[in-house]
This record gives C-alpha cells, sequence and structure tokens, in this order.
C-alpha cells in the first residue's frame, strides 16, 4: 500500500474553525488527521501540503518512519504550525493503519489501560446545576480579570475569579471537580497570590498560571508550598519540549495536544516521560472531532491518563461526522470500536462548506492600553 495523494479542508465554525486532511492510498483506503490551530488556519494547510511531499509513495504503516522524516529532513524544525501540520498527517496514518489491520488505534498502541474515557466541559458558576443536570462531573472555568471594557485589570482578577470558583463550589457540592484556566496570563508573583486564595476551594486542578515562554517560572510555583494540582503544557511542542518541565518536575498535570505536540506516537512519548516522574496527563483538546478522537485512543492506552478536556462546539461538530458521533455519556467517552479512529467525515459536507475567512484576531488590552495575552 502506498499514499498516492490528500486533500486539505477548512471548515468556518463559530469561535474555532477546523483544519483536516484526508490522506488516500492506492488501496482505497484513506485517513483522516485534524490540524486546527486557531488564527493560523491557511499557515498550516500550506504546511501540510508541503510536508505532503515527504509521504508521496511511502508505505503509510510506517508511521514512525514518516514522522522521523517529516521532522529531520526539514531543515527548520519546530514551531506550531508546522507540528500542527505533521499532528494532523499522523493521525490520517494511524486511522489508515487502524483500517488495514481492522483495528482501533488504541489496540495498536497496546491495548486499552482503562474502560472509558473521563472528560471535563467548560461552564462559570451561573451554569454550574445545569450543566450538572446533562451529567458532567468536571467543570472547566476561566480566570477573571477582563472587565465590561475588555481589558485586563490585575487589581481585580483574583477576587473575580474567587468569586466565581466560590459560586460554582457552592452550586456543585463537594462533589464537582472544579479546573480553572489562567491561559497564561499572570506573572509568578500574581499567579501565587491567587493559589493562596483558591486553596480553600479544593480545585482539581490550576491550569498554566504563568506564560508558557519560560518553564522556569513554573520553578517558584512548584517551591510555593501548595498542596493544588499544577498543570501545563498546551503550547509545548514535542518531547523536547516538555523535557524541562517534566524532568523538573515542576507541575503536576501536562497537557500535550494532540493536534500540536506532533501527533499520537509523540503524545504517547511525552506521557512515557512523565510517567517516570509520576506526573498525570490531561490532553488539551478544545479542537473537533478528529482531534477528540485521537486524543481518546492515546487516553485509553495511557497509564498515567487523567483527564479529556471536551469541547462541544454546537451541531456543526455533529453534522460533519457519517455514522455516530464519539461524544461524552455522563462525564464519559466509552472507548470506541470502530477501526481506525473511528470518525469518518463527510466529505460532501466538507466541500459545501463557505468560503473560509481568516478571522480570532484577538485585540485585549491591559488597563493602561498595553496589549495582552489572550
Amino acid at each position: 500500500m502506498k499514499i498516492k495523494g490528500l486533500k486539505t479542508y477548512i471548515l468556518p465554525n463559530p469561535g474555532r474553525s477546523y483544519v483536516f486532511v484526508k490522506v488516500m492510498t492506492d488501496e482505497g483506503i484513506h485517513g483522516w488527521g485534524e490540524g486546527t490551530l486557531e488564527s493560523q488556519e491557511t499557515s498550516v494547510v500550506s504546511a501540510i501540503e508541503h510536508l505532503s511531499g515527504y509521504i508521496i509513495d511511502r508505505d503509510p504503516t510506517r508511521v514512525e518512519f514518516l514522522w522521523q522524516s517529516m521532522r529531520r529532513h526539514g531543515f527548520w524544525r519546530g514551531g506550531v504550525v508546522i507540528n500542527s501540520a505533521m499532528s494532523a498527517i499522523e493521525q490520517a496514518l494511524w486511522d489508515i493503519t487502524g483500517k488495514a489491520f481492522g483495528q482501533p488505534v488504541y489496540r495498536l498502541l497496546g491495548g486499552a489501560c482503562r474502560d472509558r474515557i473521563r472528560c471535563y466541559c467548560h461552564g462559570a458558576a451561573p451554569h454550574v446545576r445545569e450543566i450538572m443536570g446533562r451529567g458532567w462531573k468536571a467543570i472547566k472555568t476561566g480566570a477573571g480579570g477582563y472587565g465590561k471594557d475588555g481589558r485586563f485589570h490585575e487589581e481585580t482578577v483574583i477576587a473575580d475569579t474567587v468569586a466565581n470558583i466560590a459560586g460554582m463550589r457552592e452550586a456543585g457540592g463537594d462533589s464537582l471537580a472544579i479546573l480553572v484556566d489562567c491561559h497564561g496570563r499572570f506573572r509568578p508573583a500574581l499567579a501565587l497570590r491567587l493559589i493562596r486564595a483558591l486553596e480553600p476551594y479544593r480545585l482539581f486542578f490550576l491550569e498554566e498560571p504563568v506564560p508558557p515562554d519560560n518553564v522556569e517560572a513554573y520553578r517558584r510555583i512548584s517551591e510555593c508550598g501548595s498542596p493544588m494540582d499544577i498543570a501545563t503544557g498546551e503550547r509545548l511542542f514535542t518531547r523536547w519540549g516538555f523535557r524541562t518541565l517534566i524532568e523538573e518536575q515542576y507541575v503536576d498535570v501536562i497537557q500535550p495536544d494532540v493536534t500540536h505536540c506532533g501527533g499520537i506516537s509523540e503524545l504517547r512519548k511525552i506521557a512515557a516521560m512523565a510517567e517516570i516522574y509520576h506526573i498525570q496527563v490531561a490532553p488539551h483538546n478544545p479542537n473537533g472531532p478528529l482531534c477528540t478522537a485521537a486524543s481518546v485512543h492515546v487516553a485509553a492506552s495511557l497509564p498515567n491518563f487523567n483527564i479529556l478536556e471536551y469541547h462541544d462546539s454546537g451541531p456543526l461538530r455533529d453534522e460533519i461526522q457519517v455514522g455516530p458521533a464519539m461524544k461524552p455519556v455522563e462525564g464519559y467517552i466509552e472507548l470506541p470500536t470502530r477501526p481506525g479512529l473511528g470518525v469518518e467525515l463527510d466529505e460532501e459536507r466538507l466541500k459545501r462548506a463557505p468560503a473560509f475567512k481568516p478571522s480570532n484576531y484577538s485585540s485585549l488590552l491591559d488597563g493602561d492600553g498595553a496589549p495582552a495575552d489572550v
């Protein structure tokens, strides 16, 4: 079996447009992958098309060989665009391989370590009871700080965040797992004050309290003596990007994204490094159905899996899928049974999508008008 071509699709979607790739073979088996990257959709498509030169006329089941070729035979390595393109292609190769052998991907990764995949959704205090009424037992919310003027106000961020978390704990009770995402907006001293303020509310974990650019900043967080679990890693790529964070044991949970970190195999390798240090893995996954499927297969195979993010972006997510959608029930996704990734996209529906128009440009500012982290 040889790879004979690929197609890329950008599907406009409110909040986050999806980027998909279809890899085709001479035996009629095809595979789907996802490289969704907000604000960089056309760049990822261009990178996928460029990387196709490394895989055309090759055996798609030689996943590791092709991944190494895409990474090592390009003199300029790394970056979120190239890694997202590689990740999308790699997912599609696993999809083909699973279909070729008639097995779900997780069975080719060593089999399942668990019977189902625990997930969390997104929400805030006013919506907790309604969300829990739909079966969810874990909810992530964002840290505060942005006022009605759309600007980040450091002087109110801790009070705003505590008010939201207190409301969530009151509405959800002790059984609700509450996760808080800071989106890397806090300098270390402010992050430490937030950690202290949130300790009474027993968070499941606090995510990305400081920017991702300097992982050494997590040393101050880890040395503060708080028992709170700290998570980060959605903006790190490959084993090399995670190395210092893991080896120095700065965090309790890492969050590689299968759509950005290098793909299915790379996520497993990152997780294996983390396992040595008793660090758990909670894959970042605010993307589309193929990213979710790939994350589920990896999560099924990991001994140190923690919890999986799930973002339901509306009816379009289901409309583009052929057959039953992979969705949580009572906060869990059951293990897939179909060969490959277990998700098939409606290509005719993708072809009818409206023309893509770049968006998601942020204009968030600090209180004094300086550009702020999104």
